[in-house]
C-alpha cells in the first residue's frame, strides 16, 4: 500500500547533539610520555624555586664564593711568601746544627756534652735546634730540629725534654720512626720507667723491620722484660731475633740470654 505526504508536509529534522565546547577527548597517554612530562614539571618547579632562592640570597652565595676564593688565595700567598721562605731560612740553620750533631755522634768523648749544646743552642750565628723548633713549627726543618733535639737532650741527661721533643717527631720514614721509639724508650729508661720503657722498645721494633733498627730494639725489649721479671716476654723478644736476626751483632750470644730467661 502506498504512502503519501500530504501536501506541506516536511519531515522534521533529526534532533542535532549539542556539543560542549569544553569537552576535551579522552585520548591514551603513553606511561613514559606522562612520567617524562611530570619529570619536567617537576624540574620547572625546581628551577623555578632555585631562581627566587638565588634572587634572595644573591648577597649571601656572592659572599660564600667570594671568601672561598680569598682562602685559595690566601693559601698560595702563604706558600709562596711565608712557607717557603722559612723552609729555606730554617733549613740552613739547620744545616749547621746537623754538622755539630754529627760531630757530637763521632766524638762520644768529653767534647760531646758541649757539641750536643751547641746543637741545642746554636752556633755560628745560627739558631740551635730548640728555635728551630718553635719558630718552624709548620716545616719539614722544624719537625726535623724535635728529632735532633731529642736525642740531644738524651745524651745530656735531660730525659724528660728528650721525651717532649720526640713525641712531637713525625717521619713518613720508617728507619728514623723507629730510632725515636728507641729513644724515647732509652729515655723512660733512665728515668727508671722499664714498664714505659718496655712499650716504646717494642713499638720501635715494629716500627721497621729491618737488621738494623728491629734487632736492637728487640734485644732492649728483651732485657727490659727480663729485668721486669717477665721471662716468657724476655724469651719470645729474644727467640725473634734468633729466627729472624741470628746473622746482626744482636744475635751472636742469643743462645745464652735464651737460656738465662728460661
Amino acid at each position: 500500500m502506498a504512502t503519501f505526504n500530504k501536501r506541506g508536509y516536511k519531515a522534521p529534522k533529526e534532533k542535532e547533539e549539542k556539543v560542549d565546547s569544553n569537552f576535551i577527548e579522552d585520548v591514551n597517554v603513553d606511561e613514559k610520555d606522562s612520567t617524562t612530562a611530570k619529570a619536567f614539571d617537576a624540574l620547572d618547579e625546581t628551577a623555578s624555586k632555585t631562581e627566587d632562592f638565588v634572587a634572595k640570597n644573591q648577597k649571601y652565595i656572592l659572599g660564600f664564593l667570594g671568601a672561598i676564593a680569598l682562602v685559595t688565595v690566601g693559601y698560595l700567598l702563604y706558600q709562596k711568601f711565608i712557607a717557603e721562605p722559612n723552609q729555606e731560612e730554617a733549613a740552613n740553620d739547620l744545616f749547621v746544627a746537623q754538622q755539630n750533631f754529627q760531630k757530637a755522634v763521632d766524638d762520644a768523648g768529653t767534647k760531646s756534652d758541649s757539641l750536643y749544646n751547641l746543637v741545642l743552642k746554636g752556633s755560628d750565628g745560627k739558631q740551635g735546634v730548640i728555635e728551630i723548633a718553635e719558630q718552624y713549627s709548620g716545616t719539614d726543618a722544624g719537625n726535623l730540629a724535635n728529632y735532633y733535639a731529642g736525642v740531644a737532650y738524651l745524651n745530656t741527661g735531660k730525659y724528660a725534654e728528650a721525651i717532649a721533643s720526640l713525641e712531637k717527631f713525625k717521619s713518613e720514614s720508617t728507619v728514623l720512626s723507629a730510632l725515636a721509639l728507641g729513644a724515647i724508650g732509652d729515655a723512660f729508661a733512665q728515668k727508671n720507667q722499664p714498664k714505659e720503657a718496655l712499650e716504646y722498645y717494642v713499638k720501635a721494633a715494629d716500627a721497621n723491620k729491618d737488621e738494623f733498627t728491629t734487632p736492637r730494639y728487640l734485644l732492649k725489649a728483651g732485657k727490659t722484660a727480663y729485668a721486669l721479671g717477665n721471662k716468657a716476654d724476655a724469651v719470645k723478644y729474644y727467640t725473634n731475633i734468633k729466627d729472624n736476626y741470628e746473622n746482626t751483632p744482636e744475635g751472636q750470644n742469643i743462645d745464652a740470654l735464651i737460656g738465662l730467661a728460661q
